[in-house]
């Protein structure tokens, strides 16, 4: 959730850590810090609000160094202002700490050195460790050493890295659970929580696994476990460039990832598809056709976005693969005695695949004996290197908060899957090509229904002054109606609930009256005709109804007060294209009421935090 940038080279450092900073600001924050080595001292700045208003507070006096950390926070503990933004430092001011994650035990941990004579002066958890570390590091303790002392005597989260004028040119960083990446310059090194701040410096990028300490200097870069053992890592390359997270041209990063949603999905579908044998072929999966065969259960476990991609790999898995689906929480799984084993197959879907709730989910599958992949969009993620096998979603960068492009691919990939396992169990070579068939249509599909963006955009008027809305849908758009008014809620703030259709008489039509803005997403589909009353009884009770229906469709055309159409395909992909009406409705509304569209309030892109 929070960004770390850290930097050990020749260039002035605190220019540098900050501009690099600027590329997280998507994930989300609400107070921001520098800390800079500077001739033997440690100088620090940090303000609540934006990178641009420490900046200002800087007023281009800029410290000079060059070994340098930044750090953007998105609070838990402690209200968002300037005592609480990190870095922290210990008592007397020479280690500087930014932490990503949170520290359960910090309140005894507190309390104990607070017996010992340490001085507090914010209310987080992180400054815990910038107190702890001062315990440790004596004449003789290396910091690395001292670091690996602390994180030893804390139980929780955290991706950390941190400075100290006793070795003004070390930067020291270690993680568990909140992840960190070392980035690989020509004498300088690097260290983020995200790829996307250091690709202007470089494409060479070593990931760190939970328990391990990076040591950088000018000299080099080292890793170690917490014992301080040398650990060999590979060197990864990163195959996006610097443009893939700029907006170009696009006002919001959030437009601009809607509008790349046919190139993102003919990225999904490159090379996987098997016209002829009517199958998918996924090279990642790690598992072969007997394994596969042998599971006789699937749990797709997700959260946010992610859990309404995997309602529809549920409907999928069961029309289509004929195997018993469930969908679970990742927040809920594993703490509530879920029934797995070896027999079980556990997908988890997660954009970053950083996701703390995913990840621990699917750690906790492992350990009951299950076999686990991991649905995620980036490479060398934590979810993609410790499950079994996987898919890569291929959407490249997301950046806007509200996840738009991934969702769309996550159920592409869900699709690719079911194909696969369906034309290993019942699924004939007839049906499996008309799948293919209709998995080849959807980019040029989305880009039909992209180039009616205008038409949506006129429809921000029928939700002037409302605070509440409901979205309803059948069948495989139930998930695109919770995806729908999810977001609505991020990006505007107007209130919206998504229903089972049929759901609707059990309470939800209490709310219904001539002021409340009623979505229903209907294309033909098996429970077309069902639909379609639903929609009566909306009417019947003066409600305003804005229906996503098939092209051509004369019934709701003649209920509906406005209408939005879709090319037709067939049911188990309906979603990746009546979601993206919705994405652009809840954009231009979130725009007409002056919102920070890519940054809504009290949201990170990434939750690396339970």
């Amino acid at each position: 959730m929070c960004g770390i940038v850290g930097y050990v080279g020749r260039r002035e450092a605190a220019a540098l850590v900050l501009e690099a900073l600027k590329r997280l600001e998507y994930r989300g924050y609400d107070s921001a810090g520098l800390a800079v080595n500077s001739g033997g001292r440690l100088l620090v700045e940090k303000t609540a609000g934006k990178i641009s208003a420490l900046e200002t507070r800087l007023d281009g006096r800029l410290p000079k160094g060059h070994v340098a950390l930044a750090h953007t926070r998105w609070a838990t503990h402690g209200v968002p202002n300037e005592i609480n933004a990190h870095p922290h430092t210990d008592c007397g001011g020479t280690i500087a700490v930014v932490h990503n994650g949170i520290i359960e035990n910090w309140a005894p941990l507190r309390a104990a050195l607070v017996k010992r004579g340490h001085k507090f002066r914010s209310e987080t958890d992180t400054e815990v460790l910038a107190h702890l570390i001062e315990e440790a590091y004596g004449p003789a303790v290396p910091l690395e050493t001292a670091v690996a002392w602390a994180l030893k005597r804390v139980e929780g989260t955290y991706g950390i890295s941190v400075l100290s004028t006793r070795e003004p040119e070390k930067i020291v960083a270690a993680r568990h659970g909140s992840p960190l990446l070392v980035g690989l310059g020509d004498g300088e090194y690097f260290i983020a929580s995200d790829a996307s701040a250091v690709l202007q410096h470089t494409r060479s990028v070593v990931y760190l696994d939970d328990d391990e300490i990076a040591v950088l200097s000018p000299d080099g870069y080292r890793v170690t476990d917490l014992e301080t053992g040398r650990i060999e890592k590979p060197v990864s390359r990163v195959d996006w460039d610097l443009s893939s997270v700029e907006k170009g041209g696009f006002r919001h990063f959030m437009l601009k990832e809607i509008m790349e949603q046919p190139e993102s999905i003919r990225n999904a579908l490159r090379g996987r598809l098997l016209e002829d044998e009517g199958n998918a072929k996924l090279g990642g999966l790690n598992l072969t056709d007997e394994e596969l065969l042998s599971f006789n259960r699937v749990v797709l476990t997700a959260c946010g976005t992610s859990w309404h991609s995997a309602l529809i790999g549920e409907y999928m898995l069961e029309e289509l693969a004929r195997i018993p689906t469930e969908v679970e929480y990742a927040s809920e799984f594993r703490y509530r005695n879920p029934i797995v084993d070896e027999h079980t197959l556990v997908i988890g879907i997660s954009q970053s695949g950083e996701t703390a709730d995913t990840l621990s989910a699917l750690r906790e599958a492992k350990r009951r004996g299950a076999r686990t992949i991991g649905i995620v969009n980036v490479v060398g993620s934590t979810i993609a290197r410790e499950v079994d096998g996987g898919i890569y979603i291929h959407a490249g960068p997301e950046i806007g908060v509200a996840s738009t492009k991934a969702f769309s691919c996550q159920v592409v990939a869900l699709g690719l899957l079911t194909l696969h396992l369906g034309r290993l169990r019942s699924l004939s070579v007839l049906q499996g090509r008309e799948v293919v068939r209709a998995l080849n249509r959807l980019p040029e599909q989305a880009l039909d229904v992209l180039a009616r963006a205008s038409e949506v955009e006129k429809l921000v008027s029928v939700f002037e002054g409302t605070s509440n809305a409901l979205y309803l849908g059948r069948g495989y758009n139930f998930p695109v109606a919770l995806e729908g008014a999810l977001k609505l809620k991020e990006i505007s703030y107007i209130h919206a609930e998504g229903y089972p259709a049929a759901e609707m008489k059990h309470g939800p039509i209490a709310l219904i009256d001539d002021s409340m803005p009623v979505v229903f997403i209907a294309p033909r589909d098996a429970v077309y005709q069902k639909i379609v009353s639903n929609i009566q009884e909306v009417k019947a009770r003066r409600g305003r109804v804005i229906a996503v229906v098939t092209e051509g469709d004369d019934q709701i055309a003649g209920l509906a007060d406005h209408l939005i159409t879709i090319p037709e395909t067939i049911d188990p992909f309906t979603p990746v294209l009546s979601v993206i009406p919705l994405q652009l409705l809840a954009y231009y509304i979130a725009v007409h009421r002056g919102k920070n569209v890519d940054q809504p309030r009290n949201l990170a892109k990434s939750v690396t935090v339970e």
